[in-house]
């Protein structure tokens, strides 16, 4: 069990920490107004495909680019880091270790200048 995506458990650990992200997410006043309009079931799928195929997990997300998904956006810093602490507090509740959800999160911070569009 080598690859991230199964160390934390898969499908079900991802579905579970996604409903919980967007828990988080849509409850944070600085980060809501960029999900007014989004279909937050069908945002839930792809979050979770996305997170699958990052975390070395099957391969089948087929949303938009990071460039395309977040372009005009406006996305400064200090949404990232929100979103990183939520995505940590997420994987907690999901049960995954420190040590796998900082290997999560180093995923994620590698696509930062993408999804800042930077």
């Amino acid at each position: 069990m080598d690859k991230l995506y199964d160390k934390l458990g898969g499908k079900p650990t991802l579905d579970k920490v996604v409903q919980d992200f967007h828990k988080r997410i849509l409850a944070d006043n600085t980060l809501q107004p960029f999900f007014a309009k989004t279909d937050m079931e069908k945002q839930g799928k792809h979050q979770v495909a996305f997170f699958a195929q990052i975390f070395e997990g099957p391969n089948e997300y087929k949303g938009r680019p990071m460039e395309a998904t977040h372009k005009g956006m406006n996305l400064q810093q200090s949404h990232f880091d929100a979103i990183v602490k939520h995505l940590k507090d997420s994987m907690a509740v999901g049960g995954a270790s420190a040590e796998d959800t900082n290997a999560a999160v180093a995923r994620v911070e590698k696509l930062k200048g993408t999804i800042l569009n930077k």
